[in-house]
């Protein structure tokens, strides 16, 4: 049987760090509050595109498995937050990279995103469409945030990671996963004036109004990611004594918690990093995942589990099997461009733009090499 093992993961964040102080200076919040509901102390802002990001992460990830951009078979870009709707932004990574022989694809199931993709590419290896998958997690969120609603302005941050997949006779990777969605509330977790039914309709690009009903989210990211997992053991035949470590979605500290209570598993094992980058997206779990790595908290052979959520309501959950190397065989040179403002900059510039009604568009990180 084919398996897909991971071989290769790598991780880029933005330089900018935006913390609780400096939303405090804007907003009616302070860190005492912003902690006490989520958890966070910080985020990244990007001063670059997403592609850029990307393309930083699947170098560092293909220097990690000993691999070239020549032998990559397709990109996989899970993401809510693309460059361009058209073209996709994995063909701008391949361009970048000058990967090509690779097939591309963005995929958007909001904060399930790079788990969804991580689903697809497994398939395509075990079903022998291709030999090998670069899979993308990453999102640049900031320029597409209400900064004057603080429910949400708080929450989210940038980055971007990626992992590379290549069959393998071993029983690893990705094997077993449960996907899912509550359609039926998809508009408790919806982006107004971000889409095509907002063309022509009074919204200019980056202009956005958030429905964000917390406690409602709150609650069926829960049970969501609740049902994910309780059925991935089920067809694991494993228990939650089982998994050596669970890496959730980092969306909020409160939501981990109370995951990790419903599903019998200590916090000791489970890996948390919202504190330093909010919600990413669909970058939470690749980053984490790559920094649990980094600090030793996934070992060979270990049980992994990565339960989340995302707009639409998406969730999922999904049970790894690690390989036996837990270490980069090499590292990439390549680095970020230079940042030369601070985040709280950034988030200005951002919100000068959207009140003047400037077209987002001219801005120069907005126009892909």
């Amino acid at each position: 049987m084919i398996y897909a093992a991971i071989t290769g993961w790598a991780k880029c964040l933005p330089p900018a760090i935006l913390t609780n102080a400096d939303l405090s200076s804007f907003l009616d919040t302070d860190d005492e509050w912003i902690t006490s509901r989520t958890g966070m102390k910080e985020r990244r802002i990007s001063h670059v595109p997403l592609s850029t990001l990307g393309h930083v992460a699947a170098c560092r990830a293909l220097a990690a498995a000993g691999k070239t951009a020549a032998e990559v078979d397709v990109i996989i870009f899970g993401t809510t937050t693309p460059d361009q709707i058209c073209p996709n932004t994995s063909s701008h990574v391949q361009k970048l990279l000058n990967a090509q022989n690779a097939a591309c694809m963005d995929l958007n199931s909001a904060c399930t995103s790079f788990l969804y993709s991580l689903s697809v590419a497994t398939s395509l290896i075990k079903t022998s469409v291709f030999n090998n998958a670069l899979v993308i997690g990453g999102e640049v969120i900031s320029p597409l945030i209400d900064w004057n609603n603080r429910n949400v302005a708080i929450l989210f941050g940038d980055g971007a990671a990626a992992f590379y997949l290549e069959a393998s006779d071993e029983k690893e990777g990705l094997l077993a996963e449960e996907l899912g969605c509550f359609a039926d509330v998809r508009d408790i977790l919806s982006v107004h004036g971000w889409g095509s039914i907002y063309a022509n309709r009074g919204f200019h690009l980056g202009y956005t109004e958030w429905q964000f009903e917390g406690q409602e989210i709150f609650r069926k990211a829960v049970n969501g990611m609740t049902r994910a997992t309780e059925k991935v053991l089920q067809k694991s035949h494993i228990t939650a004594n089982d998994i050596d470590l669970v890496v959730p979605h980092q969306a909020n500290a409160r939501i981990i918690n109370a995951v990790a209570e419903r599903i019998n598993i200590p916090m000791d094992k489970v890996f948390v990093n919202v504190h330093r980058y909010g919600n990413m997206s669909a970058a939470t779990v690749p980053v984490a995942m790559v920094e649990a790595l980094e600090e030793g908290r996934i070992l060979p052979y270990n049980n992994i589990l990565t339960p989340a959520f995302g707009g639409g309501l998406t969730w999922c959950a999904h049970f790894l099997k690690w390989g036996e190397r837990v270490k980069p065989l090499d590292e990439a040179d390549i680095e970020l461009p230079p940042c030369d403002k601070s985040a709280l900059e950034l988030v200005e510039e951002m919100k000068l733009a959207k009140e003047i009604g400037i077209h987002n568009a001219t801005h120069p990180m907005f126009k892909p090499n």
